[in-house]
């Protein structure tokens, strides 16, 4: 049998396992049973007349075969999602459908912003997907999502993000730390600290990693997490410092559990980007989101809402 003969379920089941490397996970996304699944993998094999899949160890690998059709699989996947986006636009829906991905920094900012969007278009049905950095750039590029809002634009996709509002990043401390209450700490004595860092590649991390590179040193670094909740409670335990966007901490520096050191080039102020693919043609409601972000989001980020007038770590760039 000839490939064209293949069906787009088809294409889209192989393109899930082939990218979770997993038929279980392939078909808890696709919500199927795994072996109707393995069925359509095997249906796929068919029309191909060749294997398109084998277990390397305990995992799946591609083929040679399961490559080029992994490949144009995807392209075919866009091409519908952005044919189906065209229709939506023709016929001017402000409703449906709205993947939306964001980095777990934004998480704190994220949800307040679209929940007034979804005031304004009570017939969107939005789906939000938290992850990090990386995953977020992934389903950005499978067109699995439509937007991105995140704090460093992706360098090897072509995209297009557009900031809507500052994003300043501090060091924080316990209140009982032997630098809280210093004024003008330079870089140096933050290099004889302790600090708990997210993982290489987030954009915290990269961004501290640069604030102590341009002083000539490197980050001293006591422990890595992968979640910026459980870096505040490790801080608050006296673990270390963490140098965190100043949006994650409106109720720990409020309450008093953590307080912002005022260090020397201190806040680091970066922007929060809104971001989508540059060839995808937005759906009416996607790109409705889109300018309600770049026209709300500085305002809900800006003032007393988030702690940006409190403190020297607050000082508005």
């Amino acid at each position: 049998m000839a490939l064209r003969h293949a069906t787009v379920r088809q294409l889209r089941v192989f393109e899930a396992v082939a990218r979770h490397a997993s038929f279980s996970r392939a078909a808890e996304e696709l919500h199927l049973t795994q072996p109707a699944v393995s069925m359509q993998v095997k249906a796929l094999e068919t029309q191909a007349g060749l294997p398109l899949i084998e277990q390397v160890g305990k995992r799946l690998a591609l083929t040679d075969a399961g490559r080029e059709i992994h490949a144009r699989a995807g392209t075919v996947i866009r091409e519908l999602a952005l044919a189906d986006d065209a229709l939506a636009a023709l016929r001017g829906l402000t409703q449906g459908r709205l993947p939306i991905g964001a980095v777990s920094t934004a998480k704190y900012l994220t949800p307040p912003l679209l929940s007034r969007f979804l005031g304004a278009h009570p017939g969107v049905q939005l789906e939000l997907a938290i992850d990090n950095r990386e995953l977020v750039i992934a389903k950005l590029a499978a067109n699995e999502i439509d937007l991105a809002i995140m704090g460093r634009p992706p360098a090897k996709l072509d995209a297009v993000a557009e900031p809507f509002a500052n994003h300043p990043h501090v060091v924080v401390a316990p209140p009982d730390h032997p630098l809280a209450g210093r004024r003008r700490i330079p870089v140096e004595t933050l290099a004889r600290e302790r600090f708990v860092v997210r993982e290489p590649g987030s954009g915290t991390r990269t961004l501290l990693e640069k604030v102590f590179a341009d002083a000539g040193f490197a980050v001293p670094v006591a422990m890595q997490m992968a979640s910026n909740e459980t870096i505040k409670q490790a801080v608050i335990a006296g673990l270390g410092l963490a140098f965190l966007s100043r949006h994650t901490l409106g109720l720990e520096l409020g309450a008093g559990r953590l307080v912002a050191l005022d260090v020397v080039g201190l806040p680091v102020v970066r922007q929060w980007f809104v971001v989508s693919l540059a060839a995808k043609r937005l759906s009416p409601a996607a790109a409705a989101c889109k300018a309600f972000i770049l026209e709300e989001g500085p305002r809900l980020l800006a003032g007393a809402e988030w702690g940006t007038d409190a403190g020297p770590a607050g000082r508005k760039s």
